[in-house]
């Protein structure tokens, strides 16, 4: 019976970023996500990065912004895991980019959308690296009271994601 180990990545997420961490399945992944993105949000600044899972299984990568794109690479390369990518994105939010990634034919999976702090559970094998569980943020101290349900509808208002 092979060993498994267990590691936990924390995710470092450039200033003012979100993270998109899901699984992909082919070498052309990066190029889709990629456009997924730019034509999701014009204004987004992005890095993505797709780790192949064989052939050359090299990270694969592309963006319109630098750092972000560096970021992207360290990060799947912290995670290790055959098929995995990793956006970190700018002056778009993960609601604005998501139904188009979810389309995109070769994503298999979205394990996470945020700008929390993330831990990525990652399982090794003698074969390789696989994502067990993503943590995002922290866990719950309360249930919201009307208000908090209050405040909760005045800021989804004032952001501009529902009408008064």
């Amino acid at each position: 019976m092979p060993e498994v180990k267990f590691h936990v990545i924390n995710v470092k997420l450039p200033e003012g970023s979100n993270v998109i961490i899901g699984q992909s399945h082919f070498i052309k992944s990066v190029e889709d996500i990629a456009e997924a993105l730019a034509t999701s949000a014009p204004t987004i600044k992005f890095g993505v990065a797709f780790n192949e899972a064989s052939g050359d299984r090299l990270i694969r990568f592309d963006g319109n912004d630098e750092e972000l794109v560096n970021a992207a690479v360290e990060t799947a390369k912290a995670i290790g895991a055959g098929h995995v990518f990793v956006v970190f994105m700018r002056d778009a939010w993960p609601i604005n980019v998501l139904t188009e990634l979810k389309h995109v034919h070769e994503v298999v999976n979205i394990f996470c959308a945020t700008a929390n702090p993330v831990q990525v559970v990652v399982a090794e094998t003698d074969q390789g690296r696989g994502v067990v569980a993503v943590i995002d943020g922290y866990t719950p101290v309360g249930v919201e009271k009307e208000e908090d349900k209050k405040k909760r509808a005045e800021f989804l208002r004032k952001i501009g994601y529902k009408r008064a």
